[in-house]
């Protein structure tokens, strides 16, 4: 099976640590969390956009 780019809400949720209901209260506030995309109805996180949110959400001290 060849690896996609793309995750689902749950493997999204476990990569960065949070929970399903967090990312999806995100999305519906629309101005939060990584970016996403939709194929019909499916919702799917890039592993690079992930990254990305990871690396913005640091905090330097």
């Amino acid at each position: 099976m060849t690896e996609t780019p793309f995750l689902t809400q749950a493997s999204a949720a476990d990569y960065l640590g949070l929970s399903q209901a967090t990312l999806s209260r995100w999305r519906s506030i629309g101005n939060q969390g990584p970016a996403y995309r939709k194929f019909g109805g499916a919702v799917r996180y890039a592993k690079a956009d992930l990254d990305t949110f990871a690396r913005d959400a640091e905090v330097l001290r």
